[in-house]
């Protein structure tokens, strides 16, 4: 979701997001990349002014097309461009925005952040568009081909350990990845390296003078250091790809943080919490979900991570959007939670991340980029 203004009209300002970007002053644009299931499947300070918002769905709905719902109901002048490789969808989501919303201001922008090619030419016709960007919300991500530990599972079930086991999968989920037609492992290329090219070309519009931008990553409890290597950042040789992208993505807003603060450029992380989406339900036979469902409601009376619900997980993306970004942690990961009486509310978490890490991350990120460039 991009938020920023439009290039043929000065005095008209608008935010883009690319899974979510705002401005401070002026019309503002946001872009989003909205959350994907199973690729193989379909998985996109006050005084604000008029905002632009530009989400990016593998499928559009779920947790982006909740936080679109939110937003706009916190502020009726946002201008939200949906940026999706689904467009029959897209157009269902914006549909559906304007059922609630008549007057909102809804655009769309065909997105693939697995295609190198794509990227390059959505960001160009963003170029093209817009002036600016407030807020990029990068929401879109897989995870293919999901196998679960059926024995594991079972066990769990049954054990202390059941609410951890469904808020991180720990133990339970490996996904066979593969190769894209760019020659990269697919879950890293639409995870992270997608939308890390994504904002290297949007810079010009996210790096500007007097102007404050914001991205939001959405990340996932299942990121963890375990799953990842910093000597094979696409995980070509390990089973948990999803887990290592999602760490990754931790990793590098670090460093963003580090090298693009000083230009206005401010990079947060959000994980949902358990939320139920086409990507969840993906995951197990439906016959599982109508077993364990109302054990999972009963859990959520005793924790606070099973949002259940993408209105409920969207809750720490739009706390994000009403912040002021040099107030926030750059190491913590802000978390939606559910009290168990329904509850929703924010909290930040220290990332199990270091600044070396991140930095070498950086330069082989930097360093690809330079590599998938020649090809086109």
């Amino acid at each position: 979701m991009f938020s920023g203004e439009e290039s043929d009209d000065g005095s008209h300002g608008e935010r883009i997001f690319r899974t979510a970007l705002r401005l401070r002053s002026g019309p503002r644009l946001h872009l989003q990349t909205l959350p994907a299931a199973d690729r193989h499947g379909e998985s996109c300070s006050c005084n604000r002014r008029e905002q632009f918002f530009l989400p990016s769905f593998a499928l559009p709905s779920g947790i982006g097309l909740a936080l679109c719902e939110r937003l706009l109901t916190t502020d009726s002048r946002l201008r939200l461009c949906l940026a999706c490789r689904n467009m029959q969808r897209a157009e269902a989501a914006r549909s559906a925005l304007l059922t609630s919303h008549s007057d909102a201001r809804v655009d769309l922008l065909h997105l693939d952040v697995g295609s190198v090619q794509s990227v390059l030419t959505a960001a160009q016709e963003v170029k093209d568009r817009y002036n600016r960007i407030d807020f990029l919300y990068l929401n879109a991500g897989i995870m293919p081909n999901p196998q679960i530990d059926v024995k594991a599972f079972f066990k769990g079930l049954f054990s202390r350990n059941v609410i951890n086991m469904f808020a991180t999968a720990e133990g339970l989920l490996t996904q066979q990845d593969r190769l894209n037609s760019d020659g990269l492992q697919e879950v890293f290329a639409t995870n992270l390296f997608g939308h890390f090219l994504l904002i290297r070309e949007l810079e010009p519009l996210l790096c500007r003078a007097a102007h404050t931008s914001r991205i939001v990553w959405t990340s996932s409890s299942n990121a963890r250091r375990s799953a990842f290597s910093i000597e094979d950042v696409q995980h070509r040789n390990g089973t948990e790809p999803y887990s290592s992208s999602k760490y990754a993505s931790d990793t590098l807003s670090l460093a963003l943080n580090r090298h693009k603060n000083g230009q206005g450029l401010f990079s947060s992380v959000i994980c949902p919490g358990l939320v139920m989406t086409n990507l969840t339900y993906g995951i197990l036979p439906s016959f599982f979900w109508t077993l364990i469902m109302p054990i999972m409601w009963l859990i959520r009376i005793f924790t606070n991570t099973f949002t259940l619900t993408p209105h409920n997980g969207a809750e720490a993306l739009h706390w994000l959007f009403v912040q002021n970004p040099e107030s926030l942690d750059p190491r913590a990961k802000y978390h939606s939670l559910t009290s168990g009486l329904g509850t929703n509310y924010t909290q930040p978490r220290q990332m199990d991340i270091d600044e070396g890490t991140s930095e070498v991350l950086y330069s082989k990120l930097l360093e690809l980029e330079k590599v998938v460039r020649k090809k086109e």
